[in-house]
C-alpha cells in the first residue's frame, strides 16, 4: 500500500521498508514534529481546564501517594 507523505506529499511504501513511515524521511518526520511543537497543528476539540495548584495542595497529594512513589 502507498500513502502520501505528509509533508511533501511524495508517495511513502508503507511497510518495512519504510522506517519513518507515514513520511518518505527522517527530514520529513522531523518538521512536522516541529510544527506540533510550535502549535501549528492541533487536535480539535475543547480546551483543557486551566489548573491552579498552590505548593500546599502538592505537597497534600503526595502525602496521599505510596511510599515507594519516587522509588
Amino acid at each position: 500500500m502507498k500513502v502520501k507523505c505528509p509533508t511533501c506529499q511524495k508517495d511513502v511504501e508503507w511497510g518495512e521498508k519504510s522506517p519513518y513511515r507515514p513520511f518518505c524521511s527522517k527530514r520529513c518526520q522531523l518538521i512536522d514534529l516541529g510544527e506540533w511543537a510550535a502549535e501549528e497543528h492541533k487536535v480539535p476539540g475543547a480546551p483543557a481546564p486551566e489548573l491552579s495548584m498552590d505548593i500546599e495542595d502538592i505537597e497534600a497529594l503526595l502525602s496521599k501517594q505510596s511510599q515507594d512513589f519516587f522509588k
